[in-house]
């Protein structure tokens, strides 16, 4: 055994190191591009996978038809069918268990027919998109008054002890 040398592998070519380089660069790319919605929101998951939003659903539709035309971008782990019978609309919930599956069924069924009427799929939960993190929402008080103080019944004196 001992007379036998050991075979080592001619290292790759520059052009292979550079490919591999791209490629890893280019994987983070391309799930921030997989977490997009149609308004360039990131998607953001839930506790146990990634929910889809499918808006504009007949009103006689079922969860039957919605699990059989979003199957076939993936496994389904659950599906929510809310109708309102007085407008005619409605919206679903679905869960898919990975990042791909949702995407798939966001690009493969939005702006498509479901029951003669045009549905959009999108993600339900997003982070706002870069620059819009404090509109609408609570801001703080730093700076000016703050909050006030209630006053007391006696006059809004208060004893300190």
């Amino acid at each position: 055994m001992a007379d036998t040398e050991m075979e080592i592998d001619e290292p790759g070519s520059p052009q292979q190191a550079e490919q591999a380089e791209a490629t890893a660069a280019a994987a983070p790319q391309a799930k921030d591009r997989d977490m997009q919605t149609h308004a360039k929101a990131t998607a953001v998951r839930s506790i146990e996978g990634w929910i889809v939003m499918v808006t504009n659903v007949h009103e006689e539709s079922d969860e039957e038809a919605l699990h059989d035309k979003f199957a076939e971008f993936g496994e389904i782990k659950n599906l929510h069918l809310n109708l309102d019978r007085r407008s005619g609309y409605g919206y679903a919930l679905i869960e898919y268990p990975t990042l791909q599956e949702a995407r798939a069924a966001i690009d493969g069924a939005h702006q498509t027919k479901l029951l003669e009427q045009t549905v959009n799929v999108d993600f339900a939960f997003v982070r706002p998109p870069p620059g819009k993190a404090n509109r609408g929402g609570r801001q703080s008080h730093r700076g000016g008054r703050g909050r006030s103080r209630s006053r007391t019944p006696d006059g809004g004196k208060e004893e300190v002890r």
